[in-house]
């Protein structure tokens, strides 16, 4: 499966990285998003990061000028029906992923590859909602996406081969390490990231430790490049507690329960670095 062209969905933070990283690969990419103030805003993201690249020597100011050449914006996702690669980066919401595979289904052409970046929705129910489970995988990019070199590939039940190696070949292109594993509840990134987050956060709960100390002891002491507070922070602790839910229907086991101080915050809207106030002040 020859991927030349790649739609993304979504010029939010994750699909404004996976554009940039797409188009400086070498391929054109059309970034789709419902609002074409969040497409111009998706671009000038995509601009600024590629300046500070060609800032700091990394790339040179021909190669980002053709990289920015080959990217296009719509708001309409029928843009995508030459795609060979279609990537989803919309919000976390079940029906609303399903919905959209539905429709991506009917305006993509048959051979395209249907992927999402999912941190932790059913590759097997999103390819349910589509007439071809096997061009249905998913390819989860890591924040921020023009620096983190991973991408993990989620095989659904019914994912064909050649779709998989074709995903791996495109994650390789774009730099990155493009590794495997198969649907079930968090992959594997979030299954194992999530609960040490939700852990640190039952730790902070029962007096422990305060913030600072919990997160200084997880860097200096397990060599973490980031805390698990400021990183639920960073990741948004609704998306944690979204990614808790998951785990904890999807295994039915209550050692992944989420913390009440997590439910606590997110209900207050304490949500980190997002709404300027989490386990920390970014005010």
């Amino acid at each position: 499966m020859d991927i030349q062209k790649i739609a993304v969905l979504g010029a939010g933070q994750m699909g404004n990285g996976i554009t940039q990283v797409a188009a400086c690969a070498g391929y054109d990419v059309t970034m789709i998003d419902i609002e074409q103030n969040y497409v111009e805003r998706g671009m000038q993201t995509i601009e600024k990061s590629l300046n500070k690249l060609v800032s700091k020597e990394r790339m040179t100011q021909s190669d980002a000028d053709a990289a920015l050449s080959r990217i296009s914006g719509s708001t309409d996702r029928s843009s995508a029906a030459d795609a060979d690669l279609v990537v989803e980066a919309i919000p976390e919401i079940p029906e609303l992923k399903f919905s959209t595979f539905a429709e991506l289904d009917r305006i993509c052409k048959s051979d395209a590859i249907l992927a999402s970046n999912t941190s932790s929705i059913s590759i097997n129910d999103i390819a349910a909602a589509t007439s071809r489970p096997n061009k249905i995988i998913g390819m989860h990019f890591m924040n921020p996406v023009p620096i983190m070199k991973l991408v993990e590939v989620i095989n659904g039940k019914d994912t064909d081969e050649g779709v998989t190696k074709s995903v791996i070949e495109a994650s390789e292109r774009m730099g990155k390490t493009a590794l495997i594993c198969n649907d079930s509840p968090g992959f594997v990134s979030n299954r194992i990231l999530c609960p040490m987050i939700n852990e640190a956060i039952l730790t902070l709960q029962e007096g422990v430790a305060e913030p600072e100390a919990i997160d200084g002891i997880m860097k200096l002491g397990m060599n973490h490049p980031i805390g698990p507070l400021a990183l639920a922070d960073l990741i948004g602790n609704d998306t944690v507690l979204h990614i808790m839910n998951v785990l904890h229907a999807g295994l039915g086991d209550d050692k992944y329960a989420p913390a009440p101080l997590l439910i606590e915050m997110v209900d207050a809207g304490k949500l980190g670095r997002k709404s300027g106030e989490g386990f920390y002040s970014y005010n």
